[in-house]
């Protein structure tokens, strides 16, 4: 009797170890499917958001196709420049070699491309170079990128400061011919704050790592100068 107790007690034993066994195993595989869900969730959220980061931006009038630079100019030779409006070095070479590129424009020979980055934040206590380059966008919008890019060089704060104000800047904007009430709407609503952000990765894939740079059909241009420019253009125009 006690014999025949002890194989029952025996095959119970065994039948709810294999009930534990087969609930550790369902356990694991929950887990493991749960852990393929989130990983499958996440990456299409990540693909989603790195899509939305890339593509999600508002160009300004005047932008290219690519949506990373302003165009002035129908010329074939394309002369590609990437300067952050806080850069002194772009401050200077607008001062020496500005002119030569609105002739060069205006005589036919080439279109400018200005991609106008935010390289330079960290030297801005309040994202001057953001926040220039997308008041420059209102500016497109307003028909006068031009003018006030020249007058934000001119005008260019020291470095490691707070830059200009948005109502400076709305000053500047005011002061070129751009209609005041639309413009400090468009920049006090950060409307290019996107593609200021697009226009500077766009610039660090093509492999832009400082300012100026100056492109000539996709070449470096080393001279600088309003000779080297020229020389630069008419060789790319042959």
């Amino acid at each position: 009797m006690s014999s025949r107790k002890g194989q029952k007690d025996a095959a119970r034993m065994v039948r709810q170890q294999l009930a534990r066994e087969q609930r550790r195993r369902r356990t694991i595989w929950t887990t493991i499917a749960a852990v393929l869900v989130l990983l499958i969730a996440g990456g299409i959220g990540w693909a989603v958001y790195s899509s939305q980061k890339s593509t999600s931006f508002t160009a300004p009038p005047g932008a290219n196709d690519a949506g990373s630079g302003i165009v002035e100019g129908t010329g074939k030779v394309t002369i590609d420049l990437y300067e952050d409006y806080q850069c002194p070095a772009c401050r200077q070479f607008q001062e020496t070699s500005g002119a030569t590129l609105k002739q060069l424009v205006s005589e036919g020979k080439a279109k400018v491309v200005f991609h106008p980055v935010a390289f330079l934040n960290r030297f801005s206590t309040t994202e001057y170079s953001t926040r220039s380059s997308a008041a420059s966008g209102c500016a497109a919008k307003g028909g006068k990128f031009s003018e006030f890019t020249d007058q934000l060089f001119a005008r260019q704060p020291p470095e490691n400061s707070a830059g200009l104000s948005n109502d400076e800047l709305i000053d500047i904007g005011a002061g070129v011919g751009l209609n005041r009430d639309d413009f400090a709407s468009c920049v006090q609503d950060g409307t290019y704050r996107s593609w200021t952000e697009h226009v500077t990765d766009e610039a660090s894939k093509a492999g832009v790592t400082g300012t100026p740079t100056i492109k000539v059909n996709g070449r470096d241009v080393e001279d600088r100068s309003p000779e080297g420019l020229r020389a630069a253009v008419e060789a790319a125009g042959k």
